[in-house]
């Protein structure tokens, strides 16, 4: 098959281990920078052109497009679908799991435990805020934010207040959610393909620090799901028709809390924790479910 990884670098760990694994299943691969494509709209014949060729001879694609480029990254995947090309991730869900405050309301509907959150209008009523997540200390989050950037720990109202009031005059819309204490600046990240978890791992922050990122300076190890973790997991892809996804989840005093569902997940962390091979995985999918 040919395959198009759409990413802006190809020395990208994900990008080169799923080069790797599918050139060892025998597969054309192409790394393709989205923002260097032109979308062609033309009656009942849509197309990409990029640098000089037209697109027309790809099988299937795997969006790697990162937050800041999504509004153009997903009209070129959107464009690969009208074209009738497999992808692992919509256009539709990518947006979805973008948009935090979307996502969540719609993994609420669908039955999946989260901590309580709050998302308003600018309100300036800080106390009925937090009151409604159950008081201080809150987490304060941007609702596009990725990697643990524009995520903040609030000890005390007038710290939530200050935060808030900060957000607020950047005109920055942001969700607040409760605190899980008991989670002890830990999370777990499960891996999922084809709807089915290929491997997880328990992210922990360092010294002093409550955000687990990898790119945070966190530590990951291997971690085997109970029935609930797993469930949840599987649950939040279905949910948001990401059959391939990140799923992000705090282990609380009453049971598994989902932070949120990433559409492209890193590979470098999950690998190295778990010792499995996801990009084969991944590649394994694509065979089974493109034409």
């Amino acid at each position: 098959m040919n395959i198009v990884i759409l990413s802006r670098n190809p020395q990208l760990y994900s990008t080169e281990r799923l080069i790797e694994e599918g050139e060892k299943r025998g597969h054309s691969i192409e790394v393709i920078d989205p923002l260097k494509c032109d979308i062609i709209i033309e009656k009942e014949k849509p197309t990409i052109y990029y640098k000089d060729r037209y697109l027309n001879y790809v099988d299937a694609i795997v969006p790697r497009i990162g937050a800041s480029v999504t509004f153009y990254g997903c009209a070129v995947v959107r464009q690969f679908e009208m074209m009738g090309v497999f992808t692992i991730a919509t256009s539709n869900a990518i947006q979805r799991s973008r948009d935090k405050l979307r996502s969540l309301q719609r993994l609420s509907k669908a039955g999946i435990g989260m901590p309580k959150t709050v998302f308003t209008n600018y309100s300036r009523d800080v106390e009925e805020v937090i009151e409604h997540v159950g008081g201080t200390p809150v987490i304060i989050k941007l609702l596009e934010g990725t990697q643990g950037l524009g995520v903040v720990l609030a000890e005390t109202k007038n710290a939530a207040e200050s935060v808030l009031e900060a957000f607020n005059g950047l005109q920055a819309r942001v969700i607040v959610q409760e605190f899980i204490k008991e989670a002890g600046g830990s999370d777990v990240r499960a891996l999922v393909v084809d709807g089915q978890v290929v491997g997880a791992m328990k992210r922990q922050g360092k010294e002093g620090e409550f955000r687990s990122n990898l790119h945070r300076g966190g530590t990951a190890n291997i971690i085997k799901l109970n029935h609930d973790e797993l469930k949840l997991a599987m649950n939040a892809s279905r949910a948001l028709n990401l059959p391939v996804c990140g799923v992000d989840m705090l282990q609380s005093a009453r049971g598994p809390l989902l932070l949120e569902v990433n559409s492209t997940p890193g590979l470098e962390g999950i690998e190295t924790a778990t010792g499995r091979n996801i990009a084969k995985s991944i590649i394994r999918y694509i065979e089974k479910n493109a034409k």
